[in-house]
């Protein structure tokens, strides 16, 4: 199984921390086309992918 650093990523965690900060609002800017989150959100479940589209408003992939 392949790890993602998308699950330690700094930038989330301030995302998570202070969605309206700069960083956090660069972070989920960045999602929208980042190939690594793209593999890692791939990658999960269904009910993972469902869980980070509620968390995150992500309707993307």
């Amino acid at each position: 199984m392949e790890t993602y650093k998308c699950t330690t990523c700094p930038m989330r965690a301030k995302h998570d921390a202070r969605p309206n900060s700069l960083v956090g609002r660069f972070w989920r800017w960045h999602i929208n086309f980042c190939p690594g989150w793209k593999a890692y959100f791939n990658s999960l479940s269904d009910s993972g992918k469902e869980e980070i589209r509620l968390k995150y408003n992500f309707i993307k992939y």
